[in-house]
């Protein structure tokens, strides 16, 4: 690597700071392609999907209101439920019908949704471990709720590699504070992390506000040296870590600074281009719903995911808040899918149209589901026993049912899917074994699954 001895020697040749800094940055640009711990990797056999769009739906979206039909409840409304509180079963007050030539059954909440449905997977027989927020969404993203441990998304980059060495391998658009574990690297090295873009002020049941509709990217420009004189003072800062890396040996804190510090100096010049949705065609941001009152946030955030998809991103997550709905039902719940439902199918169109889709694993999910019986008369309490997720594209079948809650939708009876499995089914439509992609760490292997997970192979096209 070019050294400050190296710097000295060039002015006083002639050659001068802006010859030295641009050839430093060739170099450190090259070192990067080249190899390194974001450089592409072979997954462990054929993957269906090359990337994937996680899209968060932070409080726990009501699954028997949405996608998951249940004409029993309905019939049932009103009557004793199983909670042992004496509250009555709540039928859904939305109507369902079929859609597309899959027949797939979806609420009127969401028709722009709905108009997707042979593209569809429905995921009906999902379960977790506790309905309570904080442990289920880090389990969803973590794979556990008790350690800290590596996200799904820091897992996959692991694993992968990104296919854009200018960018994060893992975005987060729209975490919320104090959610850093959702997308942290934990004991893998720190440049597997996600880069967070943009923030939901009103924590797990918020959204962004209006004047957080474009996310901000934090630090992005340095206020006091130009771009040669950064490129100057990065190769003596990362001089002096890769002395103290060679005198330590194994010092995984400093690799991942190397490594953040020339991501960040190349960041610099790709990721306010990436985010610049200026040049999008009117068409383009009608079509996710962009300058339509609600749906203007969200779709903001899902033509993002479109955009770092199409740069080489390997995983982006979305998240959209405010879905925690113990009351107030009736009208929070149509706005919140108000919020989604054009965005998310403008996704979905935009990335068939593009031909990404087919290679593209977008992911719909909350923390766990809502239960049949109502609470406070206009809401529903927590369900961890059985809800509904979807995926699309990637390789998974479309206007697909997988599993079933029962008759009311209180537990998963039928294709049960524990988180460990939607795990492992995530990183092997990837191509990634989900009980190879380990980390020796603390003197044993680790993997995103602990000892747990099945695929589903009946989700599979």
């Amino acid at each position: 690597m070019l050294t400050r001895r190296d710097l000295l020697k060039s002015t006083s040749s002639g050659v001068g700071y802006l010859a030295f800094a641009a050839l430093a940055h060739e170099q450190a640009l090259a070192e990067s392609k080249a190899g390194g711990p974001l450089a592409p990797k072979k997954p462990h056999f054929k993957p269906r999907a090359k990337r994937v769009i996680f899209l968060s739906m932070r409080g726990a979206p009501s699954h028997v209101d949405t996608f998951d039909y249940k004409p029993q409840l309905a019939k049932d409304n009103g009557k004793a439920g199983r909670s042992g509180r004496g509250r009555k079963l709540l039928g859904s007050p939305w109507e369902f019908s079929q859609h597309g030539k899959s027949g797939l059954w979806i609420s009127e909440l969401l028709p722009e949704i709905a108009s997707h449905a042979d593209e569809l997977c429905l995921l009906k027989g999902m379960h977790t471990d506790l309905p309570n927020h904080p442990q289920a969404q880090t389990i969803m993203h973590t794979g556990n709720s008790q350690f800290v441990r590596p996200s799904i998304g820091a897992w996959t980059l692991y694993g992968l590699g990104t296919n854009n060495a200018d960018l994060p391998g893992f975005v987060a658009l729209g975490a919320p504070p104090g959610s850093a574990n959702h997308f942290g690297s934990a004991f893998l090295p720190a440049i597997y992390q996600g880069a967070r873009f943009g923030s939901d002020a009103r924590g797990l049941g918020g959204r962004f506000s209006r004047r957080d509709a474009q996310p901000k990217i934090p630090n992005i420009a340095n206020p006091k040296l130009d771009r040669n004189l950064q490129r100057v003072q990065l190769d003596f800062v990362q001089r002096l870590n890769k002395t103290k890396l060679e005198r330590e040996k194994f010092a995984p804190g400093v690799e991942g600074v190397i490594e953040s510090l020339e991501l960040g100096f190349r960041m610099q010049d790709t990721l306010p281009e990436l985010m610049d949705t200026s040049g999008e065609s009117r068409k383009t941001l009608e079509l996710y719903g962009i300058g339509a009152g609600g749906n203007d946030t969200f779709g903001r955030q899902c033509l993002l995911a479109r955009r770092f998809a199409e740069a080489g991103v390997r995983f982006i997550e979305l998240s959209h808040g405010n879905w925690d709905h113990h009351r107030n039902m009736a009208t929070d719940l149509p706005a919140r899918c108000g919020e989604i439902d054009k965005p998310i199918s403008g996704l979905l169109t935009d990335l068939k149209e593009r031909g990404m889709l087919e290679d593209t694993l977008v992911v719909w999910a909350g923390e766990f589901g809502r239960t049949p019986h109502g609470q406070g008369g206009d809401g529903r309490d927590h369900n961890n026993k059985g809800y509904t997720t979807w995926m699309a594209g990637g390789g998974v079948k479309g206007g697909f049912e997988y599993g079933a809650s029962d008759e009311h939708g209180y537990e998963a009876v039928d294709g049960r899917m524990h988180i460990h499995d939607w795990h492992a089914t995530i990183l092997h439509l990837l191509g990634l074994d989900h009980e190879k992609l380990t980390y020796r760490h603390a003197g044993r292997d680790f993997r995103l699954t602990d000892v747990h997970g099945n695929v589903a192979r009946e989700i599979l096209s």
